[in-house]
């Protein structure tokens, strides 16, 4: 018959492994959250498509912030937002700056492909855009890619 010698220090070194072990996933999915983009949106306190939008932006794994303010059209400017592009909310992520409704996958395309540019844009409300949606009906619209000559389409969703 074989004879198992298990010490005090043996058992508390096997068990101290195994909470090691069964900790490390934990602390995988805590450093997966902090190197989700944070994004600082600003937003018109009155407006819930803002507040579904950043609801949207946080299901997809960025950390997103809103900012209630009264002077939109004075931070669309600060942005170089031209009128033209602008809708109700306006973000920032590193160095870009997100106009309206813009899915987040957009958003992550952006910050992987790093362009020479101010940022994006989804101009207006488009009816099923993230935070626009409205049971299914949805319309038609372009993610703009906001550079130094001008917008060029970055991102067609279809209806």
């Amino acid at each position: 018959m074989t004879r198992f010698n298990y010490g005090r220090r043996r058992i508390v070194r096997a068990g101290f492994g195994l909470a090691l072990a069964g900790a490390l996933p934990l602390t995988g999915f805590a450093r997966a959250a902090d190197d989700a983009p944070e994004i600082r949106v600003y937003k018109d306190p009155d407006c819930g498509c803002c507040s579904a939008w950043i609801d949207h932006l946080n299901a997809s794994g960025f950390a997103a912030t809103g900012e209630n303010r009264s002077d939109m059209a004075a931070i669309k400017a600060r942005f170089g937002v031209p009128p033209t592009l602008r809708a109700c909310h306006t973000a920032v992520v590193d160095e870009y700056v997100v106009e309206g409704h813009v899915p987040a996958a957009d958003i992550r395309r952006l910050l992987a492909e790093r362009p020479r540019a101010r940022g994006l844009a989804v101009p207006g409300m488009p009816l099923g855009s993230p935070g626009m949606e409205a049971g299914g009906r949805r319309e038609a619209f372009r993610t703009w890619l906001l550079g130094a000559d001008g917008a060029t389409v970055f991102e067609e969703h279809p209806a």
